[in-house]
């Protein structure tokens, strides 16, 4: 147990100074105006580049990763069916489900399903 505890203390050790070093060495920018600004031909850009980003297409985004992972969980069961106890399976499959459709309840309750503009 010594020796798990002294590498890890020498790996933390090796990697914070890895960190300082980096920092102090590493090369120094200032922002400014000019740096962040898009380049259009040198001239001064007319608009602003950055579009504004619709978090409701983020929102929905998550909701469906979130859900989807959910159901790639859920497809294995059928093939544990023949190697598992029916009523233990049973339970645990109506447990995960009711989890999903709280979840799904939630989000509609939050109103994250409604898409208006």
């Amino acid at each position: 147990m010594l020796i798990i505890t002294t590498m890890g203390f020498i790996i933390m050790l090796i990697a914070l100074i890895t960190m300082s070093l980096a920092s102090i060495i590493s090369k120094k920018t200032f922002m400014d105006r000019e740096k962040n600004s898009p380049f259009e031909c040198g001239f001064d850009p007319i608009n602003s580049s950055r579009l504004p980003f619709s978090l409701q297409f983020f929102l929905i985004a998550v909701i469906f990763l979130i859900f989807d992972v959910e159901i790639a969980l859920l497809l294995p069961m059928i093939m544990i069916n023949k190697m598992s106890h029916i009523p233990t399976l049973l339970l645990t499959s109506f447990f995960f489900i009711i989890i999903l459709l709280i979840g799904l309840y939630h989000e509609w309750n939050q109103g994250a399903l409604n898409w208006k503009i």
